[in-house]
């Protein structure tokens, strides 16, 4: 049985006729009635999550998944806006996420009723749409309601998916659910515009008329990557190609761009004449720097919006399309080029960096530490997931890591790296093996992504807890305030040890190498799960060991 509402029940046949099969839901009374159908649904799945900020992070890891739409559904009022963060990530990642909001009657916002603010566009501008349904009363509101929600449904599948807000005002009473059956809702689908094949095969040919032609591949989701894998390999033989590992789903070592780029410093003769930059954000700030500085003939992104993100300051043409589709065109142009010069100059310098690289022996650190868990998993031939907190972690998993990162580009805020994580594991908990490494900060401000009881076994956490951001301990010049650890970089002496109990989390320790090694050991061969390993450093030996990597370039 169903709800009354007939907007909550066009709402619910209209997710199932669109193939939506996972639902986050949150708890509330305003919403009861959403969550209620939802759950009676025998085609979608719904994940209860407590913390709304949590929950949506979770979504979004749920999307990564498989690459399909997820639910998540609030009450109304505050619940709504603990969502915004995870809002943004989706919204600039391009992640399929639909958001639902139970709201009060209109009449009664502002009137100082319970739950109530003004939640229409709340979320704007980082969702791609904002609805709010009717409560219909006759044929002409119901087929506005209906039109309403395949226009959100639709938002979120276009060019690439993105965010979505549903806002469902709901009257009293709300729990009668007496209805046998959803509504027939007429689904309109939606039909996606091609690119013009032949104007980018022309831009295409004008690419590789440049003497030092450069591809950037900003974040990707492994999808996008894996089905563009054999273009990419072609374009490496004509173009520099430079992807970190956020764009990179090959089982190979992550290329040494900043290390590369620490040798080569200013010299003009490695920025490119003719550059391509497809995808997300890149995490080097040194590659944005050092290409900021290129004179460019020919600048073009690939956007699926059409967008002008002109991230490196000098863009000359925007193309409107999939990375696949373009990266194939281009890949499909660079047949008989010639092999450039400046494809063999830049292989020669990564290929030094390499070398050293490989050579390097860290102190006790984050830095050994993220070395040794990647050292460790390929020795084990350990298989499974890596999502990475943002900031210090995600820059470590770039040097070391040899398979693809899932990371919280987007925005690139601290909250949500571990409910995302969680998210992920439990959509594949029977596939996959998922393995978080985050920072402390990331850590304990996301901890209730683990008051979760949808929590599965293969989740594992690396924590690297230094007693704040040590990345303010890398940064010239704040040294100098008195202010830096206690207000700036959140100086503490927490540890995840009695989080881990309260949830039933295997918990391990490491203080110096002899544990790092003994606790790997563990970690990896842990029989029950999840299970967390607690990295214990210092953030000058952090800072310290940092500055020696790149010195040794």
């Amino acid at each position: 049985m169903y709800s009354t509402k007939e907007n909550v029940n066009i709402l619910t046949s209209l997710l199932v006729k669109a193939g939506i099969t996972k639902a986050v839901v949150c708890p509330g009374s305003r919403n009861s009635p959403i969550v209620h159908n939802l759950c009676a649904c025998p085609d979608i799945e719904c994940y209860p999550v407590t913390d709304e900020r949590s929950a949506g992070f979770f979504a979004l890891g749920m999307t990564l998944a498989d690459n399909e739409p997820v639910v998540i559904c609030v009450t109304s009022g505050s619940a709504l806006l603990n969502v915004a963060p995870a809002a943004a990530e989706a919204y600039y990642q391009n992640r399929p996420l639909i958001i639902i909001s139970a709201d009060r009657p209109a009449q009664w916002i502002e009137q100082k009723d319970g739950q109530t603010i003004q939640q229409h566009g709340a979320l704007e501008p980082n969702v791609r749409k904002s609805v709010t349904l009717p409560e219909p009363n006759n044929d002409e509101e119901r087929w506005y309601c209906n039109r309403l929600v395949n226009e959100a449904i639709n938002a979120c599948m276009l060019n690439g998916g993105g965010p979505v807000h549903i806002n469902v005002p709901i009257t009293e009473p709300l729990f009668d659910y007496s209805t046998a059956n959803l509504p027939d809702e007429r689904r309109i689908t939606l039909h996606q515009a091609v690119i013009n094949d032949a104007e980018v095969y022309e831009i295409a040919s004008n690419f590789f008329c440049g003497e030092k032609p450069m591809i950037v591949l900003g974040q990707m989701i492994p999808e996008v990557v894996g089905d563009a894998l054999e273009a990419i390999e072609a374009l490496k033989k004509v173009a520099v190609v430079i992807q970190e590992k956020l764009a990179d789903d090959d089982i190979r070592p992550s290329l040494p761009i900043d290390e590369a780029l620490n040798t080569i410093e200013d010299d003009d003769s490695y920025r490119p004449d003719h550059l391509l930059y497809i995808g997300g954000c890149i995490v080097s700030k040194r590659l944005k720097h050092f290409l900021r500085k290129s004179k460019c003939k020919c600048s073009i992104i690939v956007d699926e919006h059409g967008n002008c993100c002109d991230t490196f300051m000098h863009a000359t043409d925007v193309i409107q399309g999939a990375p696949t589709d373009v990266l194939g065109i281009f890949a499909n142009e660079a047949e008989g080029i010639e092999r450039k010069e400046f494809v063999d100059k830049w292989d020669s310098v990564f290929t030094k960096a390499m070398a050293i690289r490989e050579k390097i022996t860290p102190r006790y650190s984050q830095l050994l530490a993220v070395k040794t868990f990647h050292k460790m998993m390929r020795e084990l031939d350990i298989d499974g997931e890596l999502f990475y907190g943002n900031s210090s972690s995600v820059r470590l998993g770039n040097i070391f890591s040899d398979q693809y990162i899932y990371v919280n580009r987007g925005v690139n805020g601290i909250e949500g790296s571990l409910s995302t994580a969680v998210g992920y594991a439990v959509a594949q908990q029977e596939e996959e093996d998922v393995y978080c490494i985050l920072g402390d900060l990331s850590f304990f401000y996301d901890q209730n992504a683990l008051w979760n009881e949808n929590l599965s076994p293969n989740l594992s956490i690396l924590l690297l807890n230094n007693g704040g951001g040590g990345i303010f301990h890398q940064l010239p010049g704040l040294g100098r305030s008195p202010y830096r650890d206690t207000a700036i970089a959140a100086q503490h002496t927490t540890s995840a040890e009695g989080i881990c109990q309260s949830h039933d989390i295997v918990y391990l320790s490491a203080h110096n190498m002899e544990e790092l090694t003994k606790g790997l050991e563990r970690f990896f061969n842990a029989e029950e799960g999840p299970v967390l390993l607690e990295v214990f450093t210092s953030p000058e030996d952090d800072a310290q060991a940092l500055q020696d990597y790149y010195q040794s370039f």
